[in-house]
């Protein structure tokens, strides 16, 4: 006498009393706890979309509209034309940029240093780094401003760029993925009279990709919005950075502030991070799970 297909389909210790296998009921409670959060995450970037498509009168409706019957897609023409908004887009770039570059090298030099070369101290410098992890930001924004002042630096790249070269949190990271890389390999290496940099550049860099990705893409995005700094350190809309630049970009019609405007601005400018999300996402989630290497 045959079985039911669906338990065939499936050993018994993966069926439930139903007789439906149980990955398939996983998946349907994932189905339900994922869907109503993505939505729920999605619609503030949906109500941009639809608001930045909206006549400016028609943005406040009550009931809302949900799907504009009338799209003005001039209005990203628009926003891309207001005054120094183009400079705004390249600032941030620039900025987030250079300050990636900049922490990777720093970052990738002391995580090693820390990870695989041995010197009195070495513990020390490790829980230094930690305990600067602890420090709010908040605390030391008003000395490193001071300074910035002395140095003549205000409104400048350099007061935008420099005070982040250094980062605990990148070198940490890498720490951590260094430390994966099997010893073994670079034995054989400094055997083959390679020194410390070669072997970084060579041997443990490759190894260590999607980590040193995903740190770049966290603190591309995480510099790229910044807000607080760069509202302090610029003075003119020629230094301003995107998030500072659109609290400026209130654009007004002399009735209010054109809200669909200022929607289709701020949908331009998640842009560059967007196509950042898309191209990485791969070595994101490698490096945030695992290296792929054993010690």
């Amino acid at each position: 006498m045959g079985a039911p297909s669906d338990v065939i389909a499936a050993p018994w210790d993966q069926v439930d009393d139903a007789g439906k296998p149980k990955k398939q009921r996983r998946w349907s409670w994932r189905l339900l706890i994922l869907v109503p959060l993505g939505v729920v995450f999605l619609m503030p970037f949906w109500w941009m979309i639809v608001t930045s498509l909206l006549p400016n009168n028609q943005v406040f409706d009550y009931p809302p509209h949900l799907f504009p019957t009338h799209p003005q897609w001039q209005d990203f023409a628009k926003a891309w034309s207001q005054p120094d908004f183009p400079r705004y887009m390249f600032n941030s770039i620039f900025v987030s940029v250079a300050i990636v570059i900049g922490q990777l090298i720093t970052s990738s030099l002391a995580a090693y240093s820390v990870a695989r070369v041995r010197f009195t101290g070495r513990r020390f410098v490790y829980w230094l780094i930690l305990a600067t992890l602890m420090i709010p930001g908040q605390v030391t924004f008003i000395p490193v401003f001071l300074l910035m002042k002395q140095l003549n630096w205000i409104d400048t790249y350099q007061a935008l760029i420099v005070p982040f070269i250094g980062s605990a949190f990148a070198t940490f990271w890498l720490v951590q993925s260094f430390r994966q890389v099997p010893q073994v390999i670079l034995d054989a290496a400094q055997m083959d009279g390679a020194g410390h940099l070669w072997v970084l550049w060579r041997v443990v860099i490759p190894l260590c990709k999607p980590a040193l990705i995903s740190v770049a893409f966290l603190n591309l995005v995480f510099h790229y919005n910044d807000f607080f700094w760069p509202l302090i350190v610029t003075q003119t809309n020629s230094m301003r950075t995107i998030p500072v630049g659109l609290s400026y970009l209130v654009a007004s019609d002399g009735s209010g502030t054109l809200w669909n405007i200022l929607m289709a601005s701020s949908l331009i400018a998640i842009i560059p991070t967007l196509i950042l999300f898309l191209l990485g996402q791969r070595f994101f989630v490698q490096g945030t799970s695992t290296t792929g290497l054993k010690d």
